[in-house]
């Protein structure tokens, strides 16, 4: 038993691909994951500088260097997802497609 697919089916699931595979590429954007990682590490280092003691700033020359960091890893993490809540990755063109031989 043979099926024959219509052109309106074909078409049909070519859509429903890319949609996926754009939604794909919106899930896995780097900017995403560098700030998601950045955030949470920064967050980290932060509550590492809060809790610094005196000998650790000490060694430091006086800078709570934890502290520091933490805050700019913060900041660098808002940046790329504010970044990408800004300008989210745009969908190719739905007539350019790669053609696999």
């Amino acid at each position: 038993m043979s099926e024959f697919y219509s052109d309106k089916d074909v078409q049909r699931e070519v859509t429903e691909l890319q949609g996926k595979s754009a939604t794909a590429a919106r899930l896995f954007d780097i900017r995403r994951i560098i700030g998601g990682l950045f955030v949470v590490y920064g967050v980290i280092v932060t509550i590492a500088g809060f809790t610094a003691s005196d000998a650790d700033i000490d060694k430091a020359e006086g800078v709570n260097i934890n502290l520091w960091t933490g805050v700019g890893m913060l900041l660098l993490g808002l940046f790329f997802l504010v970044w990408l809540k800004l300008r989210p990755a745009a969908p190719p063109p739905p007539g350019e497609e790669e053609t696999v031989e």
